[in-house]
């Protein structure tokens, strides 16, 4: 095991791409003529933040060997991302995704090529024994063989008591197979210790008529010790062992880009888990950081002081509500 793999905060595991995004907001992708180019995939976005909030992070993942796996690669690098893990292959091409430029839930539509091909066998035991956190999403698990990768690394860090973090980020987009993808992601959450869900995402999942409580509820069914549950502006709720700790409101503020505010959500609440911050308070922290995103143009910037954000949270429980 290398000393990298030894002091690891996050191993991400999954989809790694190139996102172009509008460079206009506009109401639907059919709108979008002028695409930027951006680092894209949840859970590489979530190391890239993480690591600008001071943690070590780590990629698995797969993509080509041109420019486009080149650009991904040199800009997981200059974000501080551990790249040992990302293995590029002269045998796919890179998977890239045209997203909406959006203040609410974007629209996008992806080519798939080398996401999916990350291999079992391609994965290092050694990360996932160093790593505190183990995370991946759904997309990985919508085709094989990284679904089977992602089962093994979460079986493996399961069985070594690390948290194991996922991503219900479920769409028809990218998994069309309604029936299957439940099969597979209730399959997962034996080995899921954390889970953060958005009402979106629950609805896409188990249906639209719940309340977010049920929902909650039913996250708990399916094995995750802690959900957190994000419902844009009506706030966030953290649920541990069946019981909701607290209801953190969401304030008002300027929205300019809600591409990658989920991401940015989790990685925040995950870096304070890591400081042994209490549930709540991660809550608390995780807003400071989405905020920061929701008025940001592209990415989070790139220098984000850990301490500031912790200064500013309050010292009373005053903010939170059900605590």
């Amino acid at each position: 095991m290398t000393e990298i793999d030894q002091n690891l905060d996050l191993l991400a595991i999954g989809e790694v791409l190139i996102d172009f995004i509008s460079t206009d907001v506009v109401e639907s992708l059919r709108e979008a003529e002028i695409f930027q180019r951006y680092l894209g995939g949840s859970p590489a976005n979530i190391a890239v933040n993480m690591a600008k909030l001071g943690c070590q992070t780590a990629i698995a993942g797969k993509t080509g060997i041109g420019a486009f796996g080149q650009f991904i690669k040199a800009q997981l690098q200059f974000h501080g991302v551990m790249t040992e893990h990302l293995i590029m292959d002269h045998r796919v091409h890179t998977t890239f995704v045209f997203v909406s430029r959006t203040s609410g839930t974007p629209d996008f539509e992806p080519s798939r090529n080398g996401d999916y091909k990350l291999q079992p066998e391609e994965l290092s035991e050694e990360a996932i024994a160093g790593a505190k956190i183990i995370h991946a999403s759904t997309w990985p698990l919508s085709r094989e063989p990284s679904r089977s990768a992602v089962k093994k690394a979460f079986e493996l860090a399961a069985a070594q008591n690390k948290i194991v973090s996922f991503d219900p980020n479920f769409s028809l987009v990218v998994w069309p197979n309604y029936v299957e993808a439940q099969e597979v992601m209730r399959d997962i959450y034996q080995y899921v210790t954390i889970t953060k869900a958005s009402l979106d995402d629950s609805q896409r999942f188990f249906g639209s008529d719940e309340s977010p409580e049920r929902y909650i509820e039913m996250f708990h069914e399916l094995g995750p010790n802690i959900v957190v549950f994000t419902m844009g502006k009506d706030g966030s709720l953290v649920s541990e062992n069946g019981t909701i700790l607290a209801h953190l409101p969401a304030r008002t503020i300027d929205v300019v880009d809600a591409t990658g505010a989920g991401d940015a959500f989790w990685a925040g609440f995950l870096t304070a888990l890591l400081d042994d911050q209490p549930l709540p308070r991660c809550l608390l922290f995780a807003r400071e950081v989405v905020e920061m995103k929701l008025q940001t143009v592209g990415p989070l910037p790139n220098m984000i002081s850990r301490e500031d954000i912790y200064d500013r949270l309050p010292d009373s429980p005053s903010a939170l509500s059900g605590v």
